[in-house]
């Protein structure tokens, strides 16, 4: 049996050796869409552990190249791997490839390479892509990297410009859309408030983020009760 397949092998039979069933039929119902008998049910604590033995001992390379994979778990794990690659030019050529299938909220959300952090730069070449991309998980992978590294010290007026821009039907990115203004808002209030102002978002995003806002506790009361007031009655 070659290397390769020895190693997915393996992997497949640790993660049904950690599955916790209860687990499992809990976790089906945060996931719709997702195949239920693709979930076998691995905690995510014991994921991200596996995950950084698996980068550490360098045994994952081709289990990271076997796409699609069969399980729900698999793309987490996946997922997980990536985060914790530490040279930059190998994890982005591999979240590249790893995009296409990325086919659920959890497995988008909870990727987050930790190298991106020192390669700000060369992520946000990467991000405008996204950003126009056609795969909805991908838009909200890119909003997503736009929240979590471009909202502190290197935010920029133009980048919640570039997000009130995307226009979309698909729910996971009219949430995550959302949610970045929310966010923006609790870090960057006086940049952006003006986008809910002037009502620049999709009525339904529009007042998503005021409720998202509303529930924060980095927004001030006063903020608060100004949030309220703008939101669009249908």
């Amino acid at each position: 049996m070659p290397t390769a397949e020895k190693e997915i092998k393996a992997i497949e039979k640790s993660l049904f050796e950690m599955q916790d069933k209860k687990y499992r039929d809990f976790q089906k119902k945060l996931i719709p869409g997702v195949d239920e008998d693709s979930v076998i049910g691995v905690r995510t604590p014991d994921l991200r552990k596996y995950a950084k033995n698996l980068v550490k001992e360098k045994g994952y390379e081709g289990f990271i190249n076997a796409l699609p994979h069969k399980y729900f778990d698999e793309n987490q794990l996946h997922a997980f791997i990536l985060s914790e690659l530490k040279d930059y030019s190998e994890c982005i050529k591999a979240v590249k490839e790893f995009l296409p299938y990325v086919d659920n909220w959890a497995t988008c959300d909870q990727m987050s390479p930790k190298v991106f952090k020192k390669h700000k730069d060369e992520l946000f070449k990467e991000i405008k892509k996204w950003l126009g991309a056609k795969d909805t998980y991908t838009v909200r992978f890119g909003i997503g990297m736009l929240m979590e590294h471009f909202l502190d010290e290197d935010f920029d007026e133009k980048y919640p410009e570039m997000v009130s821009k995307i226009r979309s039907e698909e729910y996971y990115i009219n949430m995550m859309t959302a949610w970045y203004f929310a966010t923006a808002l609790a870090k960057q209030y006086d940049s952006v408030i003006g986008y809910i102002e002037d009502k620049k978002l999709e009525t339904w995003t529009h007042n998503k983020t005021i409720q998202k806002a509303v529930e924060s506790y980095r927004i001030t009361p006063e903020q608060k009760e100004y949030l309220k007031s703008l939101k669009i009655k249908k």
